[in-house]
């Protein structure tokens, strides 16, 4: 499940190994209706499902001995007065999980003095994994693709209720030899980090949160890829989880820069004017 490089921050393992375990765990005891009750609503404004509370719970339980900050998707930001900071989406994909569809992941980047450093993916319903360091070679690469006519692409769900992103979402769709839509950020990148996926967007809803982005900011550019936004808003260490972006992950930046041309013209042609 977890890396072996003996350089991973144990802060970082720990809270893998928590979010796994617990994940499992609570798949096994509860049924989908419980899973997916709504608990309370979340540092970024979203509803929290009972899934959500269970493994960040447990993550944040596994971190205390460390005494590093924290900023997680349901509790937001918690100092410790640390120079050590993880940004942390327990489980992201928690429908997909609620639901039994196994397609689901923990992520977390470790930022020191605010810049990030490493970052660690798991695919909680099978354990694959992936790790990166930004002053390390990984074991992994992209596809290398430079043009968006062809490419495999995943997406978030269309908002076809927005003029804006709805354009944007088919203008990328239409060029794209196939489109998935997985529903787990945190996962997707990591499939674009590997090969198996070209790119990964979001269709200019600004719907992606730091805890979505952070660790793909990491593993991207050492397998050879990019990751920005649409709108060319710089993806930064922020404790603010109200801040959003539309994220594109890309095989290249060729083909991210490609991407959110497409996509915020698109989006832009739309738009009624006010």
């Amino acid at each position: 499940m977890t890396t072996t490089d003996p350089g991973t921050h144990p802060a970082l393992l720990a809270a893998a190994r928590a979010a796994l375990d617990t994940y499992r765990d609570a798949r096994a005891a509860h049924d989908r209706t419980t899973l997916a009750e709504p608990v309370a609503t979340g540092a970024d404004g979203t509803p929290t499902m009972y899934i959500d509370r269970l493994v960040e719970d447990a993550v944040l339980d596994a971190l205390r001995p460390y005494r590093v900050n924290v900023l997680s998707e349901e509790s937001g930001w918690i100092d410790n007065g640390s120079a050590v900071s993880l940004v942390i989406d327990p489980l992201d994909g928690s429908a997909n999980g609620a639901a039994g569809v196994p397609l689901t992941a923990f992520a977390a980047a470790v930022a020191v003095d605010g810049e990030f450093t490493e970052a660690h993916t798991v695919w909680l319903d099978t354990g694959r994994s992936w790790w990166a360091h930004r002053d390390r070679p990984v074991a992994y690469r992209t596809s290398g693709r430079t043009e968006l006519s062809g490419a495999a692409l995943s997406l978030l769900r269309p908002h076809t209720g927005r003029p804006g992103p709805a354009a944007a979402w088919w203008a990328a769709a239409s060029r794209a030899a196939r489109v998935r839509i997985l529903s787990t950020t945190c996962l997707e990148a990591a499939l674009v980090a590997e090969g198996a996926i070209d790119a990964f967007a979001d269709a200019c809803s600004d719907t992606h949160r730091l805890v979505d982005l952070a660790a793909a900011a990491v593993m991207l550019p050492r397998a050879g890829g990019a990751v920005l936004d649409v709108r060319g808003r710089p993806l930064v260490f922020d404790t603010d989880l109200t801040r959003r972006w539309s994220g594109v992950v890309a095989a290249t930046p060729e083909l991210a820069a490609e991407l959110a041309d497409v996509l915020a013209r698109a989006a832009d042609a739309a738009t009624p004017a006010h």
